[in-house]
């Protein structure tokens, strides 16, 4: 394959490798490193890299396994999970106040989640597949990426319920 068809293949998603790495290891050093190595296997794996039916889900599936490797390395003990990509520059400095400690609040859900749940939530909410392409790339069925999706959305919703009803009642 020829560096421009490798290009074209490879780097319309090469933001979503990093958002996925950025997702799971939180530095953006760490994030840009994994999507540089996925890039390079890739690379190097140029001449069959065309026989896979979806590139793209190749792709996330060798990033996620890539991150959680990391994360299970010694050197990944100062790492965790978080996600504050949520911007809106046209509110009040209270809402403002609010939006992020409410972000702040899903992070620290989120780092209580198991991982597979982790990555299915930043897979259909952030990365916005569909159900299929994560079942593939996490090589689960439909039926348990769509309940695995369901129990984390609930937990948080749950959790951050609880916190914002916190001595209401």
């Amino acid at each position: 394959m020829t560096q421009t068809n490798f290009l074209k293949l490879v780097m319309p998603f090469k933001d979503k490798i990093y958002r996925l790495s950025k997702r799971l290891l939180v530095s953006n050093e760490e994030a840009e490193d994994a999507t540089q190595e996925v890039l390079l296997k890739l690379w190097k794996n140029n001449t069959s890299i065309e026989k896979y039916n979806n590139v793209e889900a190749f792709s996330m599936t060798m990033t996620k396994n890539l991150c959680l490797d990391r994360l299970k390395s010694k050197q990944a003990q100062n790492l965790k999970i978080v996600h504050s990509n949520y911007q809106d520059h046209n509110v009040s400095l209270h809402k403002q106040i609010e939006n992020n400690d409410s972000i702040r609040w899903v992070s620290k859900i989120m780092e209580g989640l198991p991982e597979q749940q982790k990555i299915i939530v930043q897979l259909r909410d952030i990365e916005e597949y569909d159900f299929e392409e994560i079942a593939k790339m996490l090589d689960m069925n439909e039926t348990a990426v769509r309940v695995a999706l369901s129990r984390a959305r609930k937990t948080i919703r749950e959790q951050l319920t609880n916190k914002h009803h916190y001595g209401i009642r």
